[in-house]
């Protein structure tokens, strides 16, 4: 070509990235070595995407080559653009020098004619003539800090563990006119990749959501137009038409369904499966409360018509152990409010469950009496005289938790979930199911450094729940009798008792 001819290809590569990558643009195939890209419909669907929108989110199949073309694309920027900035972000450090790295060899097989020269060449930096840039990093504590960039790319998403705080960082920065492409597998619900991407659909944010599953793919899913493709694959031994059935029969069918058919599972072996979760988490808003405090969440003031329920489960006092009630309307199955907290002493957290307890018309509470529950008890029946506490078949205030009847109270608990019969409004409470997972002991308990308190008071809440109902308004599944015991004989009882231990403790003071 002559000079106005190479000329005219600069110009056509600077202003179309497909073009310029279609023809441009070498990467590494695992089985055909360094061939040209040749862009599949659905990686042209994504630059034409990135090139229309400044703000995307891509729900991709594993080993789509997304990555790849993230990487193109920011290339083709770099080269053409001057003094833009692009930051991709990955998982690991590992990740991120291997996406650098594949620019790097795009960057090297690039003609002479649009070859700017490299002026900065590290682990995580590239920098061209132009005076633009781009920067691999891992994700990490301070990755949000000084990502300021023209591009922000984020890679498998759903799989770095800080990126709320990532991007609440980083979107100050770009939400003056800089852009972000954020790509991942699927990882579960409930995570942050999952929340942006379903508001997406639903257009309540600025991203426009892609979907990329393996059909979309020539290589395993045989299309017209691809004949060349297939008998070059065929004269290597590859059968496109067998690739589903041989993939799903050597992966377990949960992982086919996440990594290939792209659908948002409950994360490991969850007591709930996906479908349940993601149905509570969508339901779920959590800027819906009336009344917020670190401890308190209030979600619906008291009406005089309704009774109220309340489960508690008391913490120890460990900084890693929450006490947490529930309070529900016995006659829709809404939760109205909730507490969580580990920092509130007994006789505190008596006063608090006391006026919350009597400003929902004076609520059943039911407290779990295992370990230090007793003292709650014994504070809210002595101390706060709160006179309206569950009492148990042999007549005990509270109910003790055992291996047994945990499992049944859980049982339970996902029986009024499945049939819709509660009306969970809190997301923290999700946010513990969706990490209340079946161990490989086949223990139903927290995720290892997730916590459980959230769960237990809510199924014990759905316990009183569905014996009042028995005898009460409340129209749920129907289940095993509870006789309710008087109230005034047992407080006598109790306070004889209570009477007793003081004057012996004070005997053994004076002596």
């Amino acid at each position: 070509m002559d000079k106005s001819d190479l000329l005219e290809e600069f110009k056509k590569c600077s202003e179309d990235p497909i073009y310029f990558i279609s023809n441009y643009i070498k990467v590494t195939h695992p089985v055909r070595g360094l061939v040209p890209f040749k862009l599949y419909p659905f990686q042209v669907e994504i630059i034409e995407a990135l090139q229309g929108h400044r703000f995307n989110i891509l729900r991709k199949f594993r080993q789509a080559g997304c990555t790849t073309i993230s990487a193109a694309y920011s290339l083709w920027m770099i080269v053409f653009q001057k003094h833009k900035q692009v930051v991709i972000l990955s998982k690991g450090d590992a990740e991120s020098t291997e996406v650098l790295d594949r620019i790097k060899i795009m960057y090297e097989e690039l003609p002479a004619f649009i070859k700017p020269k490299m002026i900065e060449d590290n682990k995580h930096t590239m920098k061209l003539a132009t005076g633009s840039t781009i920067k691999s990093r891992p994700s990490g504590k301070q990755s949000g800090r000084s990502l300021a960039g023209s591009l922000l790319i984020i890679d498998e998403a759903a799989f770095i563990d800080n990126i709320h705080s990532i991007w609440a960082a980083v979107y100050p920065i770009i939400s003056t006119g800089g852009r972000a492409f954020v790509l991942s597998t699927v990882n579960g619900v409930g995570n942050w990749y999952y929340d942006v991407y379903h508001k997406a659909l639903s257009k309540e944010n600025s991203f426009h959501a892609l979907d990329i599953n393996w059909k979309s793919h020539p290589e395993y899913n045989r299309m017209e137009g691809f004949e060349e493709l297939y008998k070059g694959m065929e004269e290597k031994g590859l059968f496109v038409d067998d690739w589903e059935k041989t993939t799903k029969a050597n992966m377990p069918h949960k992982q086919w369904l996440q990594e290939y058919e792209c659908e948002f599972l409950g994360t490991g072996d969850t007591y709930l499966e996906g479908s349940l979760l993601a149905r509570i988490f969508e339901e779920v808003d959590d800027n819906y409360w009336i009344k917020y405090n670190n401890k308190m969440r209030v979600w619906k003031e008291p009406e005089a018509e309704y009774e109220y329920s309340i489960g508690v489960d008391v913490s120890l006092g460990r900084e890693r152990d929450y006490s947490a009630f529930h309070i529900f309307n016995n006659y829709t199955g809404e939760q109205v409010a909730e507490f969580y907290s580990n920092k509130t002493p007994i006789n505190e957290l008596a006063q608090i469950l006391t006026t919350e307890a009597n400003l929902y018309n004076n609520a059943c509470v039911i407290i779990e009496r295992n370990t230090i529950g007793n003292n709650l008890v014994d504070w809210m029946f002595n101390v706060m005289e709160y006179d309206n506490l569950w009492i148990d078949d042999r007549s005990d205030f509270g109910i003790q938790i055992t291996t047994k009847n945990r499992e049944e109270l859980l049982a339970r608990m996902e029986e009024y979930i499945r049939n819709n019969t509660l009306k969970i409004n809190s997301k923290r409470t999700v946010d513990e199911l969706l990490t209340f997972i079946i161990s490989d002991t086949g223990k139903v308990q927290a995720d290892d450094q997730k916590h459980d308190d959230l769960i237990m008071s809510l199924s014990i809440t759905v316990f009183l729940l569905h014996t009042l109902g028995e005898n009460g308004p409340l129209e749920l599944v129907k289940g095993e009798e509870v006789e309710k015991k008087a109230l005034e004989p047992m407080r006598a009882t109790l306070h004889d008792s209570y009477d007793k231990q003081i004057e012996e403790d004070m005997r053994w003071l004076m002596s």
